[in-house]
């Protein structure tokens, strides 16, 4: 029997094993016994805390969501104004802790797994709920509400299609590249709505 006490520090440690061998397979086509054997653990044992393995990749998902979550909570606590709240938001899903391979290769092979999956998809639509949701808390005061809407729509698209592309290339993941070409967008989004008010008004 586990140890009392030792189930949060376990499961946290099969959680990320798992996030370790769905990195390196570049899939979710792992077993329970290499997770319970990277997480130092029994497979006897991690099925004791998840049961089937569904429900360890669905805790690991829910890991990453509830992670990105409070990262991104935490930056909107500290930006000021709209425009430096959707940038928090930009920087958030591109900081060291979420855009390092094993998380970008999770992400893709959670993504292609939820095509068969009703879980997982639910748990990607709370994820881009969320995304929409924080991006609009600033883009809704900067843009007509259509035009913000459209606005969150592409940024969102850009994120995941940045992880996308790293996780079918090699090498390190270009956070302050992708970043930068997230803001750009802002930035000419913003441009040309300022533009647009200016003849509007002339």
């Amino acid at each position: 029997m586990p140890k009392v006490g030792m189930e949060p520090l376990r499961r946290k440690a099969l959680i990320d094993a798992a996030l370790s061998a769905i990195g390196e397979r570049g899939s979710l086509d792992v077993t329970m016994s290499e997770i319970a054997s990277r997480a130092g653990v029994s497979s006897a044992l991690a099925h004791h805390y998840f049961g089937a393995k569904a429900e360890l990749l669905q805790a690991t998902m829910q890991h990453l969501l509830a992670e990105l979550n409070a990262d991104a909570r935490h930056a909107l606590s500290r930006a000021g104004s709209p425009r430096e709240r959707v940038s928090a938001i930009i920087a958030v899903n591109f900081s060291a802790k979420q855009f390092r391979p094993e998380t970008i290769a999770a992400w893709l092979a959670f993504y292609v797994e939820a095509q068969k999956s009703p879980t997982l998809r639910r748990l990607l639509r709370i994820y881009a709920r969320r995304l929409h949701s924080n991006l609009m808390s600033g883009l809704a005061n900067l843009l007509p509400r259509h035009e913000a809407q459209q606005s969150a729509e592409t940024i969102a698209a850009l994120i995941d299609g940045f992880y996308i592309r790293c996780a079918l290339k090699q090498g390190e993941p270009d956070a302050r590249s992708a970043i930068a070409q997230v803001t750009d967008y802002v930035a000419l989004k913003l441009a040309q709505a300022g533009a647009s008010t200016c003849r509007t008004q002339s």
